[in-house]
């Protein structure tokens, strides 16, 4: 542990701890050179005293830093100090997915495909540059206040994947992710991290994870041989095509999945579009079952439990003699409770002289027809306004006519009891209002609230502008919105809001001087490295290579090497020896 205060490499300062963790301990730190916070991970102490780890991390981690997407963490530096090693990262202010589901239980469709759709985006930029997370589970996505996912944890994630670690600690917090392919020890693909999205947006829906069991290795050995439960057992009004990507996404066979996260990607944005909100149940066209791969995990699970039953069995023989009177006990007071439920389910009703009646199903039916028919059976047409019926929004059943009841019909309630219908006011839309030049977080909240009744979609994206015209511009105003203003949002429609992007491009710094240089650096937050090399030809001081091509995109945090002339050492004079005549001669003319 690393106490407040302390300053490490004499650059970042601790502030405090925002993390421990299994892996590592996070710390909320000040960079006394760049003038920001960061978060520095620190690793746990036996993964430090692992040479091969700590080489693989390093590597993992620099191929990492090279990846730039606003739903990645940004790494910024990997080091060591005082035999720790560190990597130094994004400092991210919000909580993770895993603290939001505690909290909420589940998640609204709409915030579902909004998260996943920022998810497979980010992915997909990592997968582009042939880098595989491994690791992907709700712990380690950050969300923000304005919505914004951030991916976390791939150094650690990747370098983990080949040690000791994933056998023992490490899959026990991600077991219920793990793909059919990792459990079974035949490596990773991007169709692994694929695997694991599709059960992340399962359990944001649900609210709970498709597969558990007593331990690691029974809750393995589901993925690897039992099909994914059906979400919409449990979320019967779930759109097929939302069911579709889950289904793909969790295929046992990576042939039957996504062959990458951006066609993933594709299907969710569109997912709720009308023509696929009732496609098919989506059919795997390869076989799923592969035997050979869960043998050695049938094994496992044998071992385990036989070891329970053993452990047990001494316990159970005591118990048997209490349990048979307790039993007895039990099933005497179950059978009163049944006797005592079925006088107040059927005399009650007769002794008090009132008729239970059943709803009957109305949808479909014209306004003046549904309450003609409840009215006969002898409903009371109340709703919560007081008034007989209520509009709803519906994009199936004409205007004017039932959309359904409250309650809805099947249920079975007294005689009189007050019953609304629910009318169909037509396809849920409203005309989007003008935004440009507001604060996107309070537009973006305006406009959620309205697709709650809708059923669309909100994101907040950057439009590039020139760096000259940053000051006509706040960092938080909306610079247009897709689609524009006035046009008519409806079901499934995805709103951009776009917010200023300064985009700052990489001179040519050979007509720069070594303090222009400076100054560049640091304005922009590159971690400048300077190289001197003997040149007779140009000036002192000129720049003569730079790592950074010109035209490419400048990003804070980064290394600018660059390579500066400087004057060739001067040679000293040889004196040679006096001659009879008294003078000398130098040996440099």
């Amino acid at each position: 542990m690393i106490i407040k205060g302390s300053k490490i490499n004499d650059r970042y300062s601790i502030i405090r701890t925002l993390g421990e963790g299994g892996m590592a301990n996070v710390y909320l730190a000040y960079d006394t050179i760049l003038d920001r916070n960061v978060a520095v991970k620190v690793l746990r102490g036996d993964l430090q005293a692992d040479e091969k780890f700590v080489r693989r991390f390093q590597r993992e981690a620099l191929s990492a830093s090279n990846l730039y997407h606003p739903n990645i963490v940004q790494i910024y530096d990997f080091d060591q100090w005082e035999d720790n090693y560190y990597i130094v990262m994004e400092y991210v202010e919000g909580r993770t997915l895993k603290q939001l589901l505690k909290r909420r239980g589940a998640l609204t469709v709409t915030e579902v495909i909004d998260i996943m759709s920022q998810v497979t985006d980010g992915m997909a930029h990592a997968h582009d540059a042939y880098i595989i997370h491994r690791d992907i589970k709700p712990q380690n996505i950050m969300i923000l206040d304005n919505g914004l996912i951030k991916i976390t944890d791939f150094g650690i994630a990747m370098a983990l994947n080949n040690t000791q670690l994933t056998q023992t600690n490490s899959v026990m917090g991600s077991v219920h992710y793990l793909p059919p392919e990792q459990a079974a020890g035949k490596g990773s693909t991007i169709k692994s991290d694929i695997y694991s999205m599709g059960v992340l947006m399962y359990e944001l829906l649900a609210g709970e994870v498709p597969f558990k069991g007593d331990n690691a290795v029974e809750i393995a050995l589901k993925h690897l041989k039992e099909p994914l439960p059906s979400i919409r057992k449990i979320l019967p009004e779930l759109p097929q095509s939302l069911e579709n990507i889950i289904i793909k996404a969790t295929a046992k066979n990576p042939a039957n999945r996504y062959k990458d996260a951006r066609e993933m990607h594709q299907d969710l944005i569109t997912a709720m579009d009308e023509s696929r909100i009732n496609e098919k149940r989506y059919v795997y066209p390869y076989p799923e079952n592969d035997n050979e791969t869960t043998k050695v995990l049938d094994e496992a699970v044998k071992e385990v439990k036989m070891q329970e039953t053993k452990e047990s069995d001494d316990f159970m023989k005591e118990e048997d003699t209490g349990q048979s009177k307790l039993l007895i006990i039990l099933a005497s007071i179950f059978t009163g409770l049944i006797v005592l439920l079925l006088v107040l389910v059927y005399l009650l009703p007769k002794l008090s002289g009132s008729k239970t009646l059943e709803i009957p199903d109305l949808s479909g039916k014209s306004k003046s027809e549904a309450i003609s028919t409840l009215t006969k059976m002898g409903f009371n047409l109340t709703c919560s306004d007081g008034k007989d019926t209520n509009e709803e929004a519906s994009d199936t059943v004409e205007i004017g006519y039932v959309v359904r009841t409250d309650p809805e019909a099947g249920t079975t309630v007294k005689e009189g009891r007050s019953v609304c219908i629910k009318v169909s006011s037509g396809e849920a839309s409203f005309e989007l209002s003008d935004y440009i030049g507001r604060n996107y977080l309070e537009a973006k909240g305006e406009l959620q609230a309205e697709c709650k009744e809708v059923g669309c979609i909100v994101n907040v994206d950057k439009k590039k502008i020139k760096e000259e015209d940053k000051d006509k511009y706040k960092d938080d105003e909306v610079l247009e919105t897709l689609p524009e203003s006035g046009e008519v949002i409806k079901r499934g429609s995805k709103i951009i809001l776009y917010i200023p992007d300064v985009e700052v491009l990489y001179p040519d710094f050979s007509t720069f001087t070594e303090e222009e240089l400076d100054e560049y650096a640091t304005k922009y937050g590159l971690v400048l490295q300077k190289e001197y090399q003997e040149n007779s030809i140009l000036e002192p001081g000129t720049i003569t290579y730079q790592n950074r091509k010109k035209g490419d995109p400048v990003v804070a945090g980064v290394t600018l090497k660059v390579t500066i002339t400087k004057a060739p050492q001067a040679v000293e004079d040889v004196v040679l020896p006096v001659e009879e005549n008294g003078e000398s001669e130098s040996t440099n003319e």
